[in-house]
């Protein structure tokens, strides 16, 4: 089975942030990443793992 991706705007608005917060994030290597083309794509078990951690609801 396959992890599903998101971009880092679908992250943005799950989490109901802003895009650039979540791009800081991922600068920061805070929240996992990983460059497909000219995106960032984050897997959706980091997403969780990111959430756990963070304590964000």
């Amino acid at each position: 089975m396959e992890d599903q991706f998101y971009t880092a705007k679908e992250v943005a608005k799950t989490l109901k942030v802003a895009y650039m917060t979540v791009y800081r994030w991922i600068k920061a290597g805070k929240l996992k990443a990983y460059q497909m083309q000219k995106q960032y794509r984050v897997k959706a078990s980091d997403l969780n793992n990111f959430i756990e951690s963070q304590k964000i609801k």
